[in-house]
């Protein structure tokens, strides 16, 4: 299964394996047991301590464990990780087989510190680049606390389970049993949901510390690169973001960001975090910003967070990115994640040979829909304008696609289900007023981009549109707060973009102090 380059890749960091793992399978006499059989018999051989073995105990069928022979780890994959997931597979086995993990000693502290017993199901597609965060996170946790259980399914192939827990959404984790999170969740936030003492520590801590010259508040592309700015300027500069990486995280292929051919969003929102790591900045992850007091008489700015902590700081930088659009129709929020999707690429495979729906026609309602065309039975967008607004490469692309009708000047009006699942879809005409209902089972929604400034309402000077307004050194209208990227009135939202507009306002924040006061 794997080709020479990637065999010679996965032997060299096998040579970092400095005990035995064992890797036992449970098969069957499908075609995917003997793919994973013969993928873990290569793997077996890249290595003397790897050792395998094929028992079938397991239920789930194909599945293998990874073990450490005298060692208490219960990590297992059901299918065969390929994919995004390849890399899991990787990590898991340097881990099984001791290889040090890149976690802080206070969050590997924190694993191993976990009373109680965590069983933990997380079911993927090979297609997610969300998953593997929610994936890795809870091996190294499996790893390293024998109270932790994990198991990695591959949804796609283990469709009775996801039928019948309703799962519509990827990742989808379960612990003990019952439903514990969705979507794309990163190590320190699992330990936040399980550790409940975790987030008054955390606001303790950032209490306790002392104002900067410059507060970014968010990680996107923008935020990073006002943190590497004033970091370089010798200035104290912190950063507190709800996610790092921001909305790069949920864009699978990026082909425009220049001097970069290719890669995806989540390599791309490590590089930017590992980047900042190399300054003398102060991350603070999972803080999401819920009120800014502006100083007052040349006194410091304040920033409240959603944990109950708060941040003082000379200079402010907003960089809180967007979110996506919804529909705000009825039934969109009863049945999210439950048949209403905004990720076609984490959860299309979950609606394999089923019909969906993809709301709006721009570049990436189209890109959504083609891409789904490949996996699902019938494909319809839907355009509330009398054409779609995608570039002509790309239209003449859907338009060659059998199974996919486009339907414009339509007003989607509700999404009907059945108490437990999407069912359907209503929209209007808007050239007759005529009312339809579409019969599916998946409404992805693709229609635009809304500013996270909910919180700045009344502070800062936002446009109609609910993006901040500034000038053109990125100055907001409170002096010393300035903002950065897509939350911004700046137009063409694009991470090339975001990432100069937040150099751009870190040098503008840093002009400011120089000219109000001299950095600490």
């Amino acid at each position: 299964m794997l080709d020479a380059t990637l065999k010679s890749q996965l032997k060299t960091y096998l040579e970092r394996v400095t005990q035995p793992i064992e890797i036992v399978a449970s098969l069957d006499d499908g075609a995917k047991s003997r793919e994973l059989h013969d993928l873990l018999v290569e793997i077996a051989g890249l290595s003397n301590l790897i050792t395998f073995s094929a028992d079938g105990s397991d239920a789930r069928r194909p599945s293998f464990s990874l073990n450490r022979p005298g060692a208490d780890i219960s990590l297992r994959f059901a299918g065969i990780p390929m994919g995004h997931e390849f890399t899991s597979l990787v990590l898991a086995l340097l881990q099984v087989g001791g290889h040090p993990s890149k976690a802080s000693a206070e969050v590997i502290e924190q694993i191993q510190a976990l009373e109680g017993e965590f069983t933990f199901e997380t079911y993927f597609s090979l297609s997610c680049q969300n998953c593997p965060d929610v994936v890795q996170a809870l091996n190294l946790m499996a790893v390293l606390n024998p109270n932790v259980r994990h198991v990695a399914i591959d949804g796609a192939l283990f469709q009775d389970e996801v039928e019948s827990r309703k799962i519509m959404a990827v990742p989808s984790i379960y612990l003990n049993g019952e439903v514990f999170g969705q979507g794309r969740m990163g190590l320190e936030e699992i330990l936040g949901k399980i550790d409940t003492n975790a987030g008054a520590r955390q606001a303790e801590k950032i209490n306790a510390k002392d104002a900067f010259d410059v507060l970014v508040v968010g990680g996107g592309p923008a935020g990073a690169a006002a943190a590497i700015y004033a970091a370089r300027k010798g200035i104290r500069t912190g950063v507190a973001a709800e996610r790092f990486g921001g909305q790069v995280l949920d864009t699978l292929a990026i082909e425009n960001f220049i001097s970069v051919q290719e890669t995806e969003g989540p390599k791309l929102a490590t590089a930017l975090e590992e980047h900042v790591k190399q300054y003398d900045v102060d991350i603070m992850n999972l803080q999401r910003g819920e009120a800014l007091i502006p100083a007052t008489d040349g006194g410091l700015h304040e920033v409240r967070l959603a944990g109950g902590a708060s941040l003082k700081a000379k200079t402010v930088i907003l960089a809180t990115g967007a979110r996506w659009r919804e529909m705000n129709v009825p039934g969109e929020q009863e049945y999210r994640a439950r048949g209403v999707a905004y990720c076609p690429h984490c959860d299309g495979p979950l609606f394999k040979g089923k019909r969906v729906a993809v709301i709006g026609g721009g570049n990436s309602g189209v890109e959504a829909a083609i891409d789904l065309a490949g996996i699902v039975a019938q494909v319809t967008l839907i355009e509330f304008d009398s054409q779609l607004r995608a570039d002509a490469v790309l239209q003449r692309k859907l338009h060659s696609l059998p199974n996919v009708k486009v339907i414009t000047s339509a007003l989607t009006t509700e999404v009907v289900g059945n108490g437990e699942k999407v069912t359907g879809l209503r929209y209007k005409d808007r050239s007759t007023d005529e009312v339809h209902d579409l019969a599916l089972e998946g409404i992805f929604v693709q229609i635009g981009l809304l500013p996270n400034t909910d919180w700045l309402k009344g502070t800062v000077e936002l446009s109609p549109r609910g993006e901040i307004i500034v000038d053109a050194k990125g100055q907001t209208s409170v002096p010393g707060v300035f903002a950065a990227g897509d939350v911004t009135t700046v137009p063409y939202k694009q991470i090339v973009i975001a990432v100069g507009e937040g150099a751009k306002a870190s040098l503008a924040a840093f002009d400011h102090l120089i000219r109000t006061s001299a950095p600490a």
